[in-house]
Formats: structure tokens, sequence, C-alpha cells
């Protein structure tokens, strides 16, 4: 029986070809991002939530400060931390075995995800919306790439950091999506829905424009599907070689032919 089609051939093409779709359409909403700085946008959805001399209407909210803001993060922190020891107890336990890679990388993109925001941060130096004169603040608004004026204190509010809380678990989806495409789904799902809480809690306080929030999910996003390309599909695609030509071998021994 001639081998027509290589098996490794056909499952690298099924894994590179999306992966380069995804990278150029993110990298593409990037540079719109850029070059169409959604400024206007930006100052209409928090006008929306502002509310001229009380301040953003979720600036002094209990539930938002205390749940949203402080105690959510706790939650992913716990599932990075369990991740962690399952990835470390693989050595030992015969059924996290098969997972150990994905554990892994799921514990690396998680935690890139979030540790590469401050430093973001740090670097741009933009102001929260709460902080600008427009906003009943001091500050004078400075664009991404905009020069800094002569502001008195530096910003820390580009990307959101705390929408990285929810983004980070996009990994998850690239995890499971070789192996259980649905509960892959169900997890992309879950974390574009709790990012997006977050981000609209945060954004609410007057703690984010939108745009800081949609920069958070495009880095995460990239995060999440580089590491995955390098950490997990090429050996998805060395075990589906190996599995169809042991099922490809055992077909012409069947069938009599040595």
């Amino acid at each position: 029986m001639a081998l027509t089609n290589n098996p490794q051939t056909i499952m690298q093409k099924s894994l590179v070809l999306p992966f380069k779709r995804w990278l150029a359409l993110t990298f593409s909403l990037m540079v719109l991002l850029l070059v169409l700085d959604p400024v206007q946008l930006d100052f209409h959805v928090a006008g929306l939530l502002y509310v001229p001399g009380q301040g953003f209407i979720g600036e002094h909210n209990v539930f938002l400060e205390t749940v949203l803001h402080r105690q959510a993060k706790y939650i992913v922190m716990a599932f990075f931390v369990l991740t962690i020891i399952c990835f470390f107890a693989s050595w030992k336990v015969v059924r996290l075995r098969p997972w150990r890679r994905q554990l892994g990388y799921i514990a690396l993109a998680m935690g890139v995800s979030t540790a590469i925001i401050p430093p973001l941060k740090a670097l741009t130096e933009i102001q929260c919306p709460k902080d600008l004169v427009v906003f009943g603040g001091g500050e004078a608004f400075v664009p991404l790439l905009g020069p800094l004026p002569g502001i008195t204190r530096s910003g820390r509010c580009w990307p959101g950091g705390h929408a990285a809380t929810g983004f980070s678990l996009l990994a998850l989806y690239f995890a499971l999506r070789e192996r259980h495409p649905r509960f892959a789904r169900v997890s992309m799902v879950f974390a574009l829905a709790f990012g997006g809480v977050l981000s609209l809690g945060r954004m609410l306080q007057g703690a984010h424009f939108l745009s800081h929030n949609l920069w958070t999910l495009l880095i995460d996003w990239t995060i999440c599907l580089v590491l995955s390309r390098v950490f997990l599909d090429r050996y998805q695609a060395i075990g589906t070689e190996a599995t169809s030509y042991g099922s490809l071998t055992r077909l012409d021994y069947s069938s009599g032919k040595r």
C-alpha cells in the first residue's frame, strides 16, 4: 500500500496555516489600533460612565473594588498555582503524565501574559481616565505614541493589568483544542467573558479606557498563540504522525505486504 499522503505534512499544515492566519490577523488589529487611534471612542465611552462633579459611577463602588478588583484575581492565581503543582506532580502521578506538556504550557502562558503588563505600564506611562483634567483629574491626556507633556507623575494604565488576569485564561483554549475541541471553545468563551467583566469593572471605576483593555486582549492572545506554537503544535504533529504511520503500517501488514 503506497503512502500517498504524508501524515506529518497534513498535520503540520493544519496547525501552521491557522497559526499564520491568526498571527497575521492579530498584528493587523494592533496596527489598526495604532494608525486609527481610538481616542474619540475611548473618551465617548468614558464620558458615558462619568458624572461631572461626582466622578466615575463605579469609582467608589464596594463590589467593584472589593470583589472584582481585589478578590477575583485570587481565583485565577489559585488556578495558576494548582496548574504548577499538577505539572510537577505529573512526574509521579500517572494520570497527569499525558497532560504534562499542556500543564507546563498553561502555567508559562498565564505567567507571561500577566508578568508582561507591569513593564509595559512603566514604559508607556499612560494616565488613567480619572487622572485626566477632562474627568476631574489634574493630568494632561497623552496618546500611546505621543510625547509626554509636563505631567506631574507617571501614569500606569496601559495596557489594562486587571484585564490580563482574565484574558490569560485564553491559554486553556490552546491547551485543549486538539484533544477536547468543545471544552477548548468553552474555555475561550469563559476567558473572554471573564476578562471582559474585569475590564468593564475597571472602566466603571475610571481606571482604564476601552482601548487599554483591547490592547491587553491582543497582547495576551499573541502570547498564548506563539507559545502554543512553540510548546504544543510541533509535538502534537509528531504524535499524530506516529499514530497515523502506525495505523498505515498495520494495514500494510494485514494486507500481506511486507
